[in-house]
């Protein structure tokens, strides 16, 4: 068995990064070689967990003239949607997987307790989280922080649809500066955009390593989890701090 250098992790996942091409709903293949890739880390030897997000359905911020809180609702209950389908793809290939979700919903899915996550992964069976939080006004990349930091995660990856952290958008400047390492202070100070701010603090607050890296090269995950450099790492401290000026 290969030597990990992160046992437990959580895979943070968007919703958009399900959708594939086609920018809404779940496309099959897409999410086929995410979970070819999630089999890999637990045939390695790794306890998986996931946060999937829903904006490949709906995004709190669409509700335009609704009711915040009702919009977050519906963007909650996405998350589960995308749940259902990782669930049902993982299992299809072999992967036992639990879907776990922060609003009560029995007949769809279990609902979240830390205590029983962490039986589901001890016993080498993918847990995925959806609901968010179950709160309005938080994202699930706050959410992806705060159950990284119940579990007692490892490590957060990150799979996004650029490479890494950059110094600005990279679709849209040229001379955008990509980081292999940068602390979470900086990311903070310079309003980079990785995640929200929250859960940057969270995972500072709890110093949980975070890598981000391509979602349409799955294979990073496998890289990352042995310890491998792989898009960018997030530390609450870096040797690499040096390399952050003039940015």
């Amino acid at each position: 068995m290969a030597e990990l250098k992160y046992k437990r992790v959580l895979l943070k996942l968007s919703g958009e990064a399900l959708a594939g091409e086609t920018k809404h709903g779940v496309n099959a293949d897409t999410i086929g070689k995410i979970c070819d890739r999630v089999k890999e880390l637990v045939d390695l030897g790794a306890e998986v967990a996931i946060v999937v997000g829903g904006g490949n359905f709906w995004r709190g911020k669409n509700g335009h003239d609704m009711e915040r809180t009702t919009s977050d609702y519906m963007g909650m209950l996405a998350t589960c949607m995308n749940g259902l389908a990782l669930q049902d793809t993982l299992e299809a290939k072999g992967v036992p997987a639990i879907l776990q979700t922060s609003i009560e919903m029995t007949v769809v899915a279990e609902r979240y307790t830390k205590r029983n996550a962490e039986k589901h992964l001890s016993n080498k069976r993918v847990v995925i989280f959806s609901g968010g939080t179950g709160s309005p006004f938080f994202t699930t990349d706050t959410a992806a922080a705060l159950r990284a930091a119940e579990i007692g995660a490892d490590a957060i990856l990150v799979g996004k649809t650029i490479d890494g952290v950059y110094s600005d958008d990279p679709k849209i400047n040229s001379n955008a500066v990509k980081f292999d390492e940068i602390t979470y202070m900086d990311v903070l100070n310079k309003d980079l955009k990785v995640m929200d701010s929250t859960a940057i603090s969270l995972c500072k607050d709890n110093n949980i390593p975070l890598i981000v890296f391509a979602i349409d090269e799955p294979e990073n995950m496998i890289k990352a989890i042995k310890g491998e450099k792989v898009g960018t790492c997030l530390l609450y401290t870096s040797d690499a701090a040096d390399d952050l000026i003039g940015v």
